[in-house]
């Protein structure tokens, strides 16, 4: 019995040790001052017709403009397809894209903001993960490339600062949005994903 509490007692004091690690890893990465400066050959997007310059900020440093024109795209692109589940909310969606801990990596076009990830180092249940909260593209920019660039470069992201994975949620009656993780960029269902909500937890890992 006795030896039984010892190894739970061990057991508990290993995952903590592991959590405070992990931890240390999410705070290594939310202070790099720009976690793109090292890919330097994916800072432009030359391709099918687009020029396209890409840069990573704090949200806390993005201007007042281009954080209105991130969530005015989001919600063009998004408030149906959220109103036909877990509802749609401006107030809710401006807190979290303004969030201190939310980096954005932005797509510019002669310094004119035309697509957007925004995404957290952040622990989730208790694994380092690079998570992506939305992805936006404006309509004359999709399907020419940038939306899977910008996602390779979040994957890369996640490697350089040793985190296990990226993680997306997907609603489910967004079907282009799980046709794009799940069939062009390999995306799987994560473990965490619940059965039966209206979205579902993508993942794909770094190893």
């Amino acid at each position: 019995k006795s030896n039984k509490g010892k190894d739970k007692k061990l057991k508990r004091i290993e995952e903590n040790k592991k959590l405070d690690e992990h931890w240390k890893l999410v705070e290594a990465a939310n202070n790099v001052t720009d976690p793109l400066a090292p890919l330097v050959s994916f800072q432009n997007f030359n391709k099918n017709g687009l020029s396209v310059a890409l840069s990573c900020v704090k949200a806390q440093c993005l201007d007042a403009e281009t954080l209105k024109w991130a969530f005015d795209l989001t919600k063009a692109n998004m408030e149906e397809l959220y109103s036909s589940s877990w509802g749609w909310n401006d107030k809710e969606k401006l807190k979290e894209l303004s969030d201190d801990r939310m980096w954005f990596l932005l797509a510019t076009n002669q310094s004119k903001p035309v697509a957007f990830c925004s995404f957290r180092f952040d622990l989730d249940f208790g694994e380092p993960v690079v998570y992506c909260y939305e992805i936006q593209l404006e309509k004359e920019m999709q399907r020419k490339g940038l939306g899977r660039f910008i996602m390779q470069i979040l994957q890369l992201l996640a490697v350089k600062n040793n985190m296990n994975k990226v993680v997306s949620t997907v609603l489910r009656c967004n079907e282009s949005s799980k046709n794009f993780f799940m069939e062009k960029l390999k995306y799987e269902v994560d473990a965490s994903s619940p059965e039966d909500a209206v979205y579902v937890i993508l993942s794909k890992t770094t190893k």
